[in-house]
């Protein structure tokens, strides 16, 4: 599937059950990244705008580049009517943007499907000299608790193209392959605890946010949910669980 289009019709799912970024992360980024200094910020992959509302709460002027209609549609619809925000219609690889226009790009869950080498050279060009790239992602644990095992074995089980598409392996998000993309010596890491809390309602919206797995007009929707079941009434306390991430933050000056 192309992977502009993939959450067209998830995306009533990921505006409501998609996790924010921790106040702590957005701290460092105001206090460390350099964002307090910034007067305009391209958010490239903006989605539905999770993170530009996150940054116009600071402050903060956003350019939301998203080729995806629905998803922009909902950050519009979302945001629109904030002065300091606006949407393009493009591709990361090809913003529109004018040479050397914005004091920082943000990507927020989205690199990983970025073709790299052009997102490279076309946030050179649209950056304002010495202004830094901010990649950044809630890494949903896989791990540590039995909800988050049987979770991860659930979507190995039924996920349609889990393997390829999740995003540790699409992006090899590993601290070597970014640096070269920052350059040997220029990128710097931050990770921050974040969390939902979710009854089955949350958990079932959570879970079909997700591109990779089945819709329910697939054969694999029914037992997966099922499945889904299953766990959380094995695992729930009060009724909830504790869908777990560690926010990851990797940014630097190209």
């Amino acid at each position: 599937m192309d992977s502009k289009q993939r959450f067209s019709e998830r995306v009533e799912a990921y505006v409501k059950y998609r996790p924010d970024y921790p106040k702590a992360a957005m701290d460092y980024l105001y206090a460390e990244a350099g964002l307090n200094a910034v007067s305009e910020i391209a958010d490239i992959g903006a989605g539905t705008g999770i993170f530009s509302r996150l940054l116009l709460e600071r402050g903060s002027q956003v350019i939301a580049i998203e080729p995806n209609d629905d998803m922009r549609g909902a950050a519009d619809k979302q945001l629109g009517s904030n002065p300091s925000f606006r949407s393009i219609a493009a591709p990361a690889e090809h913003t529109g943007l004018p040479d050397a226009s914005v004091g920082a790009v943000v990507c927020a869950q989205a690199f990983h499907w970025f073709d790299r080498e052009a997102a490279h050279t076309e946030f050179k060009r649209i950056l304002k000299p010495g202004a830094p790239v901010i990649l950044i992602w809630n890494n949903r644990l896989t791990s540590g608790t039995p909800f988050l095992e049987a979770y991860e074995q659930m979507l190995l089980t039924y996920g349609t193209d889990y393997s390829q598409v999740n995003h540790r392996n699409t992006t090899n998000v590993e601290t070597e392959e970014l640096q070269d993309f920052f350059g040997k010596g220029n990128m710097a890491f931050a990770k921050f605890p974040n969390h939902q809390l979710f009854d089955f309602e949350g958990v079932s919206g959570r879970l079909n946010s997700s591109s990779y797995v089945p819709s329910p007009d697939q054969e694999n929707y029914a037992p997966m949910m099922d499945e889904l079941r299953r766990i959380f009434d094995r695992t729930a306390k009060d009724g909830r669980i504790s869908f777990d991430y560690e926010t990851e933050i990797y940014w630097g000056k190209l």
